[in-house]
């Protein structure tokens, strides 16, 4: 038998900022000698109950208790919780049931639901149990604070001219093994491109460093290129929420700098129904057009989704360079949404199959009634992206603890990039203003029917929390571009405290783990550690 540890899983108290949603769901922790246990991520929840859906499709949340797990009799192991409404009290309507997942490593997790009679119990329900120790490691590397523990350069180049050099990349590798390239930043004073030779140079690996906070009253940022300038756009809580603002710069620094200067391209406007509530503004390229997408209100309250179209060769930051918008309709030619139902937060994903806009839908908020949010896609036509070509499908609402917690009951803000022919959907659920804010992920194969709610598979827990980055929480409602290296890059929205309700704005990279999982919630300092950035090479001058 080879070498063992052990795996333990556990609910946590409930604290003042680490409420019942999150507290009663099921932790994990492992250790080499049984004794001392380290927290998978961070200590925050992995595996939650779902709520259940009410008759009047309200969303009652559940809770989690007594964890325990065991191997399974073939191959793999079985954890299992016994059902709790979401403050811990008993849920009469599961007694004597217990929840089920299965897993074969720790990383996937197959909902089984209430456990079927098929699954032998084991006599003795433990919450820790003894594994292989290579398993365990595996899990750890996923689970653990991702982290930059080596740097690899060619030990000889080529290279006949300043800008070739810097073309040369370093090699950051991860604690999981996987790696990404690095900009060096190389010291040439004692080179000579024009006298061929064999030189040894020093340099220094470099990632922009964007600080927390970068803007402090924006929510819902989006970073986006067009025609050789970097464009900022976002909810602006600043002038409560009137208005679409736009900011220009040669660089993505540049759209934070004390004197950049803001764009009103969309006022309020009676006349036209844009009264408040200008809410989540982005921009889209949709059938070779630039679009932004917004949700606005009337006098009324009650956001609904628009679009308004660049006009051709015209200035993003200009008023009168923009069409008039367009309120989104469905098949039949009516709106969206209509009477006491809301909608925002509309995004747009294209792919050889077919194109298609998400967004969130809420009916009856702030009543007893109030279905939460949740998210829904259909088809477009690019050439006419104001009216749906499907039906709306529903894709996701929030069943999870970290989605409705402490009464915040949201799937919204969706937004997504494409990578190794998958398309990644991001959303966030907990409070848009508030530490408990966190990202979620869906995932699909580009290739299959987007519109097929089983073409997406949900992740069980947060992608990115108030737990992930120190001194940042409730981050949120995020987008994606990519800066000038082609490394893929999130913004997102947080606050400064667990008190603080005054959205900033963030960015940094996105990582992808050795198994081509992304990873949202890496830190500058676990991206880029200083201390083994230096690197050295010979640079082989062509005659």
């Amino acid at each position: 038998m080879g070498q063992r540890a052990y795996l333990k899983v556990y609910t946590r108290t409930t604290e003042k900022n680490y409420p019942d949603g999150l507290a009663n769901s099921i932790h994990m922790a492992f250790s080499l000698d049984g004794k001392e246990f380290h927290p998978f991520f961070k200590n925050y929840g992995i595996l939650y109950a779902k709520a259940e859906i009410l008759s009047d499709d309200t969303l009652l949340p559940k809770g989690l208790a007594k964890p325990f797990l065991f191997a399974a009799e073939d191959t793999g192991f079985y954890i299992m919780a016994v059902q709790t409404c979401e403050n811990g009290d008993i849920d009469v309507q599961a007694e004597g049931k217990q929840l089920c997942w299965y897993t074969e490593d720790f990383l996937h997790f197959e909902e089984r639901g209430f456990a079927q009679s098929g699954v032998t119990l084991p006599e003795e329900m433990t919450d820790c149990i003894e594994l292989d120790r290579e398993l365990a490691l595996r899990a750890a590397d996923y689970w653990m604070p991702m982290r930059h523990v080596e740097t690899r350069i060619p030990e000889k180049v080529q290279a006949g001219s300043l800008e070739e050099l810097e073309q040369i990349r370093a090699e950051a590798v991860y604690s999981d093994g996987s790696k990404a390239e690095k900009r060096v930043r190389w010291e040439t004073g004692d080179m000579d491109f024009d006298r061929p030779g064999e030189y040894t140079v020093q340099g220094r690996v470099y990632q922009e460093r964007y600080p927390f906070p970068l803007a402090k009253g924006y929510g819902d940022p989006v970073i986006f290129r067009w025609e050789g300038k970097w464009y900022f756009i976002a909810t602006n809580d600043n002038r409560d929420d009137i208005g679409i603002y736009v900011r220009e710069a040669d660089t993505v620094s540049g759209l934070f700098t004390e004197d950049v200067k803001e764009h009103l391209i969309l006022p309020q406007d009676g006349k036209r129904g844009f009264v408040q509530t200008f809410w989540a503004p982005e921009f889209h390229v949709i059938g070779g057009h630039l679009y932004i997408l917004f949700a606005v209100s009337n006098e009324k309250w009650g956001p609904q989704c628009h679009l308004m179209k660049l006009k051709e060769n015209g200035s993003i930051i200009r008023e009168e360079d923009w069409e008039d918008p367009v309120r989104i309709r469905k098949m039949d030619g009516t709106f969206l949404a209509e009477g006491n139902k809301i909608t925002l937060d509309m995004t747009y994903l294209q792919t050889k199959r077919a194109s298609y806009v998400v967004w969130s839908y809420r009916r009856d908020i702030g009543t007893p009634a109030d279905t939460g949010s949740m998210l829904y896609i259909a088809a477009i036509d690019a050439a006419k992206p104001w009216q749906l070509t499907s039906e709306p499908i529903l894709l996701t609402r929030p069943l999870y603890g970290w989605e409705n917690v402490a009464g915040t009951i949201n799937n919204e803000g969706p937004y997504a990039f494409y990578r190794d022919g998958k398309v990644y959907l991001t959303y966030s659920g907990g409070s848009a203003n508030s530490y408990t804010y966190a990202v979620g992920l869906l995932a699909a194969d580009e290739e299959s029917d987007l519109l097929d709610p089983a073409s997406w598979k949900k992740n069980l827990w947060p992608v990115l929390s108030f737990y992930s980055v120190e001194g940042e929480y409730g981050p949120g409602h995020n987008a994606f571009f990519y800066n000038e290296d082609g490394e893929l890059m999130i913004s997102y929205h947080a606050e400064t405290s667990p008190e603080s309700t005054l959205r900033c704005d963030g960015i940094r990279r996105v990582h992808f783990r050795k198994d081509g999982s992304p990873v949202f919630g890496m830190s500058f300092e676990e991206d880029l550690d200083e201390e083994i950035g230096n690197v050295k090479t010979k640079v082989i001058v062509r005659a």
